[in-house]
């Protein structure tokens, strides 16, 4: 620990671009260190630098440039004020005195200094005055002439005192002063000082990264007002905005969820409604960003999806027209006529006298309505006869289609469902009926019915699909449906292709979409599952499905919006073991992929305690110490007293967060998790003493898998049979990839449990007679006396410890 030093007030030497400066080349990690106080004990680990990484530490560092020499750099704790003033925590270290500054001599060829030991020593409220007030006396004393006498030591406590009330406690900057040697060799030339960003307590709210880890909705109104729940990384309720926002080249909009304070709930969820989008006469769904950001640091978290959802139009029936306007008009025109046929002109031919209640304008309107009524009348009739004409074509050839040509302008209207006659038509499965109707509106005003939304926002295509029937699907695309129209849930047809496993409909619209609307396959229904078309055909373990969708260009590892999780998630959580090993061995799917809660799919296969599942996915690379976003061990987020000391934790390793094995369910898991063997069954094969059944089924031993695999090797038994056999073909590109295929089938049959009667009846059936008697001889004496309940048809290789089934038999 080096002395205090005596600095003499001496003025700063200027900085220009040819004079010396100091420049701060590494700031310190802003987040996720922690303060300590004394009682805890020397701090754990240097604060670390902003770009330190597990493998790669880095440390705040600055450096004196323009300058060749001696020089000496002091760092202290300031406020995150501005201007900054001295702070009442300490900084402790290798370097540093007992005034909380630390030192170190630089020079004269390299002028860089590292600060690799820093630690933040945490004051208590209750010392805060007292140790302010040291600190503001030395500062005043160094700064003052040498005739300074301690006369103004009740200013100085007033200050420190309003100083305390003020200080935030969770927030800290380092201050680097450099001094350059004088002529006499005394470090007294001050240059600049330069401060460094803020540093956050660990145990401060705002200390926290700011994450958006799961969203119940991510979808709305355009008019705004939907309520969702937000779940987060720690937030503090009065520093927390949620930012809605589109990219500058779609015009730099943003708006602000509507939520107080109190909707904040224990600083991990928040409740807000969403704002109105900028304009609220959209179309089609339009899809912007959302992010948490701090009010006072400004700091922003990773953004989010959020769709927009054009508000619902009523149906407006004056489109049910074709472009004459016979239909309202002609009812108009029965009616006037019925009305004006009384009031024809006199026998004599005389015109109408004005009279007291009719005067000649009067008389010019009512024959001008007579003439628009005998027009009307005419054309009624005209329509008459056409109609008596279809009827008598139809009646003599059967086809439907010339009376449907006459009926077009209804082919909009709608029941209290909002289905359509094409809906109705597809609804009852009548392909004919559907067949007639798109040919009697085809090239006419009315074709755009046939993209026309009942109330639950599905057009004739959505139920094509739903109702399975190919044919329907294939007429409605190529005469003009509209792939890309989203029900009420936001699933175009390829999401419920996807969604009901129909390989031949998915086959067909991929087919057909065409480069306009390729981009539908990796698009996101904004409904409740928020899901692609590829996570909906997991959901049905399809694989066919998946295969065609990968062809189509399907993102395999691209996450659903409500909280991250990938296909090979999907699969794992619904315990899809065939379906997860073809992600990974055919499509490639990322094993190490992670959640917005940074969990693998090795934490769902450890959280549901699955063997098989854990064991596929270490064999496949899974990464078995990585470590979730969930904090091991929570703290109290409570400031009103801070003398009490802090929790520590337990755990011997430096964690943030739970790996797999802090989740695994069962013991068999935390064995393949931990990597660990079962005891040799051969080191129990001598023992004259009763064994239990479940000592001596503990497993086989490397040794014993290895002399088998050399059985099978000699024998020339290809290794894919055995696998087939062992049902655990699927994992056979994990074998070819490795040096000994054989050996690394046998050693994951055994990880994941595999019981030893299948493996030697898989011998048996293959007729390797010495790789059964290898592994009956190798089996405990015990075992070997009874034929009828030995530990090859009772146990599995990985049998877990304790189990009463075992213990029982």
């Amino acid at each position: 620990m080096h002395e205090p030093f005596e600095v003499k007030p001496e003025p700063f030497v200027p900085e220009t671009v040819h004079g010396p400066y100091l420049q701060i080349i590494e700031e310190p990690k802003q987040r996720g260190f922690r303060f300590r106080y004394e009682c805890e004990g020397p701090s754990h680990g240097g604060l670390p630098g902003a770009s330190s990484e597990r493998n790669r530490r880095t440390y705040p560092t600055v450096k004196v440039s323009n300058y060749l020499g001696q020089a000496r750099v002091e760092v202290q704790l300031v406020t995150h004020t501005d201007p900054p003033r001295v702070h009442a925590h300490s900084l402790v270290g290798r370097h540093c005195n007992d005034n909380g500054i630390c030192t170190i001599d630089v020079g004269p060829n390299d002028l860089t200094a590292q600060f690799s030991n820093l630690g933040i020593l945490h004051v208590t409220k209750r010392g805060v005055v007292e140790v302010l007030t040291k600190r503001l006396r030395e500062e005043k004393r160094r700064i003052k002439e040498p005739g300074y006498k301690l006369t103004e030591e009740q200013a100085i406590l007033h200050e420190a005192k309003e100083l305390g009330k003020s200080m935030d406690l969770n927030i800290v900057r380092l201050k680097f002063t450099a001094y350059l040697q004088d002529s006499n060799g005394s470090f007294t030339r001050a240059l600049n000082p330069v401060v460094s960003n803020p540093i956050y307590d660990s145990k401060s709210p705002n200390a926290s990264n700011l994450k958006i880890s799961r969203m119940d909705k991510t979808s709305g109104s355009v008019l705004g007002g939907e309520e969702i729940f937000l779940l987060c990384d720690k937030v503090q309720k009065d520093d927390i905005d949620i930012r809605f926002y589109e990219e500058e080249d779609d015009g730099g909009w943003e708006a602000f969820g509507d939520f107080s304070p109190t909707d904040v709930h224990k600083q991990y969820a928040i409740v807000f409604k969403t704002p109105p989008y900028r304009c609220a006469d959209i179309t089609r769904p339009v899809t912007v960003f959302l992010q948490l950001r701090r009010k006072k640091g400004g700091d922003c978290s990773e953004p989010k999806q959020f769709t927009y959802i054009p508000h619902n139009q009523g149906f407006q029936f004056n489109h049910m027209m074709d472009g004459s306007g016979f239909f309202t008009g002609g009812c108009g025109g029965f009616s006037g006529g019925a009305q004006m046929s009384g009031s024809s002109p006199k026998a004599d031919g005389s015109e109408n006298q004005p009279t007291n209640t009719q005067t000649q304008s009067g008389s010019q309107m009512q024959q001008q309505l007579f003439q628009i009524a005998t027009s009307l009348q005419n054309r009624a009739s005209l329509m008459a006869k056409y109609s008596a004409s279809a009827l008598l074509q139809y009646c003599s050839t059967g086809d439907v289609r010339p009376l449907l040509v006459l009926q077009r302008h209804l082919c909009g209207v709608q029941d209290e469902n909002g289905d359509t006659p094409l809906h109705l038509a597809i609804i009852h499965q009548q392909p004919v009926v559907v067949q007639q109707l798109i040919q009697a509106l085809s090239n006419t005003p009315q074709q755009k019915f046939i993209n026309k939304l009942n109330k639950l926002n599905q057009a004739p295509l959505h139920l094509a699909v739903i109702t399975k029937q190919p044919r329907l699907v294939e007429m409605l695309m190529k005469t003009g449906a509209d792939p890309s129209l989203l029900d009420r849930e936001g699933r175009t047809a390829l999401h419920l292709a996807a969604h009901i496993g129909d390989e031949t409909i998915l086959r067909l619209i991929l087919g057909l979409l065409g480069e306009r609307y390729a981009h539908l396959i990796n698009s996101v229904a904004f409904g409740i599952l928020q899901h692609t078309v590829f996570h909906l055909a997991v959901k049905k373990d399809g694989e066919h499905c998946l295969q065609l969708l990968e062809e189509a260009g399907a993102k395999i590892n691209m996450p659903e919006q409500k909280s991250g999780c990938t296909a090979l998630h999907l699969a794992v959580r619904d315990n899809l073991l065939k379906l997860a090993c073809y992600l990974i061995t055919e499509l490639k799917a990322d094993v190490n992929a992670c959640t917005y809660g940074g969990n693998s799919p090795l934490h769902f296969a450890a959280s549901q305690g699955s063997p098989h599942l854990c064991s596929m996915l270490i064999a496949a690379g899974a990464d078995k110490r990585m470590e979730n976003d969930e904090p091991l061990f929570f703290q109290s987020s409570s400031s009103s007293d801070e003398d009490d000391e802090r929790t520590f934790n337990p755990r011997k390793r430096p964690a943030v967060g739970h790996t797999p094995f802090d989740l695994a369910k069962c013991q068999k898991v935390r064995d393949l998790l931990d990597g660990r063997k079962g005891p040799k069954p051969s080191s129990f094969a001598h023992k004259r003493t009763k064994i239990s059944t479940e000592e001596a089924n503990q497993g086989l031993d490397s040794e014993v898998l290895t002399k088998l695999c050399s059985i099978l090797i000699e024998d020339h038994v290809p290794w894919r049979e055995l696998a087939e056999k062992l049902g655990m073909l699927t994992l056979s590109h994990l074998y070819q990839d490795s040096a000994s295929p054989c050996q690394k089938l046998l050693e994951n049959y055994q990880l994941s449990g595999g019981p030893v009667d299948g493996l030697v009846e898989a011998l048996q059936s293959l007729g390797v007679s010495e790789g059964v008697r290898l592994l009956k001889d190798s089996q405990p004496r015990e075992d070997k006396q009874s034929t009828a309940d030995s530990g090859f048809g009772s146990q599995s290789i990985g049998e877990e410890m304790g189990n009463p089934a075992v213990a029982n038999h």
